[in-house]
């Protein structure tokens, strides 16, 4: 079992996000949430996957000079990508309903990157999962907007929400790495790193 081999071992999720937190509870992993602030800003000439990894390993990197010996540090960045561009948080309603309209009848990506950093290692692993939204409405798109506020979610659309149970026609790959974690992947990676 993970628990087993990661004791002895501090886990340190870099992450304000619920999601994320709720999926390594579900893991039966211990774990302790420390935030640092860092500007999401990334080359523009990344694409999909290379802006999570971009990210991630950022998120790492304020993280530096505080961690201490048998501490592993999880940072993790999902990029939605739809027609070559990646779709960020929205801002406000209008992008948030751009986003959502043009993702419409058609298939997207969701790359989630996580990051996992010692003292003196760091491996960074990404998964991709395509997901096919259906004809969504108008109206369906301006009801998701107004009572689910996912201003906070890449995409501007959460999975495991209103839209997801309404809207989503088929997925192929990973459903936790939708939501933001790929869990099965992390339970690999940290197998691997504590041996």
């Amino acid at each position: 079992m993970l628990n087993n081999k990661l004791e002895g071992y501090t886990l340190i999720l870099g992450s304000g996000s619920p999601r994320r937190q709720q999926y390594l509870k579900e893991m039966g992993l211990e774990f302790e949430v420390r935030l640092k602030s860092v500007e999401e800003v990334y080359p523009k000439n990344l694409k999909a996957g290379e802006i999570s990894d971009y990210l991630a390993i950022l998120k790492a990197s304020a993280f530096k000079d505080s961690l201490l010996p048998k501490e592993i540090l999880i940072t993790s960045d999902t990029v939605v990508w739809h027609n070559g561009k990646s779709l960020a948080k929205a801002a406000d309603e209008q992008e948030a309903y751009d986003m959502l309209r043009t993702m419409s009848n058609d298939w997207h990506e969701v790359v989630t990157s996580v990051s996992f950093t010692t003292v003196n290692d760091q491996r960074t692993v990404r998964q991709t999962t395509q997901v096919k939204f259906k004809e969504l409405s108008e109206e369906e798109i301006k009801y998701y907007i107004t009572n689910f506020q996912p201003f906070d979610k890449a995409g501007a659309y959460g999975i495991q929400e209103w839209i997801g149970l309404i809207g989503i026609e088929e997925i192929r790959g990973s459903y936790p790495n939708v939501v933001g974690l790929p869990t099965q992947l992390v339970c690999s990676t940290l197998m691997e790193m504590v041996g």
